[in-house]
Order: structure tokens, then sequence, then C-alpha cells
């Protein structure tokens, strides 16, 4: 993309930032790039095999990337809430990162992939997507393509766990996550996971087993879930980087819904919109106490 690449170019060019986070070719498809010099932003690439979300890179805790000073960022819609996050939990000023927002029409779930974009190897997030066009931006380029191809999967798949049994739901829910390794990918590819010190780690007390038993594993699973209620910007990064393919989504997508049902809120890249974990009003009926 012309217009992304003279836009980093000048960016790092005049001193505006040090370094853009973008994407480029790799050896097995596009992988994160950390342009320095002008001449490197020749090498920025978008197109439907950008599945990454970047910004987990400004998280506070990805020290060797804030040593590179002021950066800017490639978002997509989806990316931009989570920018959004960082800065509405003050792990993130605003005025410190400068966002490029690139127009999308959905990506597919193999960053990999050399089949083109369609509905089989859509990323499930993609279809029905309503933020294709990224609010949160400094600078906003490329033109709209195409709604994402393909219908809503996902959902289905909720709306028949909804279906079961609560034996049947914790028997698939049990299944599942069994096969956790507790490698805790899906916690580094989160942009929303940036403690210090994960409880998962903590050992005194000990609040959840570190073993990759299924105690421990689903113990982990759910408080990892509860901890995103409400914040999960559905962007599927845990989800694509579990390397025992456990639909973490299924579970992060049922929240939002709860979320969304009982307290009127839906993630959004407008930083100033409140979590409902988060805020606070004295006109609160806090009617789960009665």
């Amino acid at each position: 993309m012309r217009e992304l690449r003279d836009l980093a170019a000048r960016l790092l060019s005049d001193g505006t930032v040090k370094v853009v986070v973008g994407w480029e070719e790799g050896p097995r498809g596009v992988r994160p790039a950390f342009v320095t010099d002008p001449a490197g932003a020749a090498s920025l690439v978008f197109d439907e095999r950008c599945t990454q979300n970047l910004v987990p890179y400004l998280s506070p805790r990805r020290a060797h990337v804030a040593r590179l000073g002021r950066p800017a960022v490639v978002v997509k819609g989806c990316d931009a809430r989570a920018v959004a996050g960082l800065v509405r939990e003050t792990q993130l000023k605003r005025e410190e990162v400068v966002v490029i927002g690139v127009r999308c029409g959905g990506v597919v779930s193999d960053p990999a992939s050399l089949e083109p974009l369609d509905a089989a190897t859509v990323a499930d997030r993609c279809p029905g997507c309503t933020a294709r066009e990224p609010h949160l931006a400094d600078h906003l380029v490329g033109e709209l393509p195409p709604p994402p191809p393909g219908e809503n999967r996902r959902d289905g798949r909720i709306a028949e766990l909804e279906a079961l049994s609560p034996e049947a739901r914790w028997a698939f829910w049990q299944e599942e996550l069994g096969r956790c390794v507790r490698c805790h990918a899906c916690r580094e590819a989160c942009p929303m996971c940036f403690c210090e010190r994960c409880v998962a780690d903590k050992t005194q007390p000990q609040w959840v087993e570190s073993s990759p038993h299924p105690r421990g594993a689903f113990a982990w699973a759910v408080t990892r879930a509860l901890h995103q209620a409400g914040r999960c910007v559905d962007c599927g990064e845990c989800e694509r980087a579990c390397p025992v393919d456990i639909p973490l989504g299924l579970l992060n997508r049922k929240l939002a819904r709860v979320a969304a049902e009982n307290y009127g809120h839906a993630a959004t890249d407008d930083p100033s919109v409140p979590s409902p974990v988060g805020a606070f009003r004295k006109d609160d009926p806090q009617e789960f106490i009665l």
C-alpha cells in the first residue's frame, strides 16, 4: 500500500515518531515489522493476511519496544479498540502514540495462508464487522473494501452451546480446556493482558494451579475470561495463538453479550467510554446484591 509506506516514511523523516509498528512480508506470510528508518518503510504491507493485532506491542510490559521511542502503530478497526482500552485503563497516554488506521475488508484466519479471502478462510470475527473504518486514528489510509465474506459462524456455535443442558456444557468445556498446556500464549497475544505479574503466576498465595492439570487449566481459562469481561476487544488473538485450538473466543464473546445485555456496554474505540468493571455511579441499582 503506497499511501501507508509514504506516510510511515514521512513520520519517521520529520521525527514525529521513532518507530512504526506495522506488517511486512516474512518467510511464512506477513509478520510484525518495527521500522525505525524512512527507507525501511518500503517494506510495509497491508492486505487480508494482516491478521495480527499489533497493539500488544504498546503495552508497558514490552519495554524492548518502548526503548525504541515514540511509536506509530498500524491498526484495523478491531485493533483500534485495543488502543482505546489501554488509554482507558491508563496504560498508555493518547498523545504518546500515533495511530495509523487502515480501512479493512476482513482478514484470513491464518496469516501464513496462501488461500484468498473467502467465506471459508475469513477469520471468525470478521463477517458482520461494524468497525471496518477505525475512528480512533490520527491518519486513515486506503479505500474501504467490500464487507467481509461469509456468515457469522461464532454466534451460531454459541447458540448451540446455550441450547445444551448445563451438564452437557460442563462436559464440553471440561474436554476443551482439558487440552490446555498452560503455555499462556493467549495471555501474551492479548492486548488487554498487561499486568506486570499475572494472578496465574502468583504462588504465595497460589490462586491458580500452574501445572497443565485439567483443574488448573479450567481455573485459568475461567479466571482470564472473567478478567476480560467488558474489556475484550474481540481481536481473536488469544484463540489464534492457542497451540491446541481451544475456542477461547466463544467464552469472550458470550461474556461480551452479558456485558451488553446487563450494562449496555460494548467494546469501543472511544477511550472516554468507561469499562463497566471500572465505572462507578451513585445511582447504580446494585440489583445483584438483593
